[in-house]
């Protein structure tokens, strides 16, 4: 079965940048296109960035500007590099591969930007 690992959380001052870290058990370039999503506290689960397999990436309007999806085909990673970090990006954070008939989450991680 294949797994997403997440990694990176933490708590971060606003303003402070984070960098996310999600590996996957088999080669990401299998899966359709690469994604982070995030759920805030007592909120719906929504996209933060998705990269497709071609390259082409997309972005939640709620982050454009201030967050950027990149991918390391040979180690099977794919990144969230977090910047100017507000209280209302606190949430759990999760990978998720998205395939052609289902898709597989991460178990998330914790993002908490509070001073």
């Amino acid at each position: 079965q294949v797994q997403l690992v997440e990694s990176g959380g933490g708590l971060v001052q606003p303003g402070g940048s984070l960098r996310l870290s999600c590996t996957a058990s088999r080669s990401i370039l299998s899966w359709n296109g690469m994604a982070w999503h995030r759920q805030p506290p007592g909120k719906q689960r929504e996209l933060v960035a998705v990269i497709w397999r071609g390259g082409v990436v997309d972005y939640g309007d709620s982050v454009k500007g201030r967050i950027t999806i990149s991918r390391d085909t040979a180690k099977n990673m794919v990144s969230l590099e977090m910047n100017s970090l507000k209280p209302e990006d606190t949430a759990v954070y999760y990978c998720l591969a998205r395939g052609s008939e289902s898709d597989v989450w991460g178990q998330g991680t914790q993002v908490t930007v509070s001073s």
